[in-house]
């Protein structure tokens, strides 16, 4: 049986304390398909990217509902660390679906 595992770990802040600051992600990848030629992959990724990448699916599926994203939002309730906790556990769904 053919599987395909993919986590979203190790929130990274850069720019800390700068209005340009940002948290990118690590994205790993395993699999055992055919299909793929490399069996694990891990690249580092903004929300930004999952934000691009959910308009290519909306743009492609037709009918297919395409998951939602976690929110996107300057004000929150709790800490940082809580924010990008949430959020990571939300484009791990994301990813997951």
């Amino acid at each position: 049986q053919e599987l395909t595992t993919v986590r979203v770990q190790d929130p990274r802040v850069h720019n800390e304390g700068s209005w340009n600051s940002y948290v990118d992600y690590k994205i790993f990848l395993h699999t055992n398909s055919k299909a793929f030629t490399a069996k694990t992959s891990c690249v580092r990724r903004r929300y930004r990217e999952f934000v691009w990448l959910r308009r290519q699916l909306q743009r492609n599926a037709g009918l297919v509902p395409v998951p939602e994203l976690p929110g996107k939002s300057a004000f929150f309730v709790g800490s940082t660390d809580e924010f990008i906790e949430r959020r990571r556990q939300g484009l791990q769904q994301f990813l997951e679906k």
